[in-house]
């Protein structure tokens, strides 16, 4: 059994494991978020992202991307943690981690066949569409409803009394 630090690559590594799934006539997937404080609404995602294919690639932002996506305060677990829990999911097969605004530049590097997101985006708002079209790469909305996010989650947290 795979430990979840094995599942944590660097971008070169990973497209040459890549390659040799492609050769075996696996299709890939590329997942990505910040994943923050892991809860059921990112599971549901992974899972259909999964779903979509045979190999689940999932791209955790950088800390300072966080930073600039989400604000101050944020990330709330280092980036090696965060990709550490998401690698041991079950149903991921590999986990790195990216700097950029966006992973227009992870699917040119990897060449997914499959790009998934969560419905908080449409086929259409997807960042990343124009460069999915370009290369051929499906794009696929996966998960439930966005009824949940880490924002309301710490939210609570805050708000719960403190023994």
């Amino acid at each position: 059994m795979r430990t979840a630090e094995s599942k944590i690559l660097l971008r070169a590594g990973l497209r040459e494991c890549l390659e040799q799934h492609r050769r075996c006539g696996e299709s890939i997937v590329l997942a990505n978020g910040c994943f923050d404080a892991l809860h059921v609404g990112h599971i549901r995602y992974l899972e259909g992202a999964r779903g979509e294919g045979d190999v689940l690639v999932v791209a955790v932002n950088a800390d300072e991307s966080v930073r600039t996506l989400k604000g101050t305060g944020r990330p709330i677990l280092v980036e090696s943690g965060r990709a550490t829990l998401v690698a041991a999911l079950r149903c991921v097969s590999y986990v790195v981690v990216f700097a950029e605004a966006n992973v227009e530049s992870l699917l040119e590097d990897l060449r997914p066949d499959v790009h998934a997101k969560g419905t908080d985006y449409t086929a259409e708002t997807v960042p990343e569409r124009a460069t999915a079209i370009r290369l051929g790469i499906r794009v696929a909305i996966v998960g439930d409803p966005k009824k949940h996010s880490t924002r309301e989650l710490l939210e609570s947290v805050c708000r719960a009394p403190h023994a």
